[in-house]
């Protein structure tokens, strides 16, 4: 058996490293007593994230409960990558909103998404697996 650890605990500012350089993730939020996840695209500003949304269940969701979850993962080669969040979601009005003309986030679908939703984060921990995956050696080729 080897020494070598295959999970790596990731460093919350290599946490947070790991989300400035994606924009793509997964919001996890409470509505009418279920949990739904839905993909978005988000930025970070400090040590929050934001993202663009129009009237919905999830901007009714994110509001009427802020309890939020946030995740990002990635597989490169033989190394996955698992970034996860938790804080409180909270729409920004006014002056807040134009955080967003500093940001690179903007709707990847042409469809109108004018409410800014910061997400305040409370807690982050990352995870990097050097992956052995042995199935993939007994794939034929060809």
């Amino acid at each position: 058996m080897s020494d070598h650890d295959p999970v790596h605990v990731l460093h919350p500012e290599e946490a947070w490293g790991f989300l400035r350089s994606h924009e793509f993730g997964r919001l996890a939020f409470h509505l009418v007593g279920e949990v739904h996840i839905t993909p978005i695209n988000y930025a970070v500003d400090g040590e929050r994230l934001v993202f663009m949304t129009a009237e919905g269940s999830k901007l009714f969701g994110v509001t009427a409960n802020t309890d939020v979850a946030f995740e990002v993962d990635e597989i490169v080669g033989e190394r996955a990558t698992s970034v996860i969040c938790r804080g409180r979601a909270r729409t920004l009005e006014g002056q807040a909103a134009y955080v967003v003309e500093r940001l690179p986030v903007r709707p990847w679908v042409d469809t109108p998404k004018s409410v800014v939703v910061a997400i305040e984060v409370d807690e982050i921990s990352g995870r990097r697996f050097d992956l052995t995956r042995p199935w993939l050696r007994d794939l034929p080729t060809g």
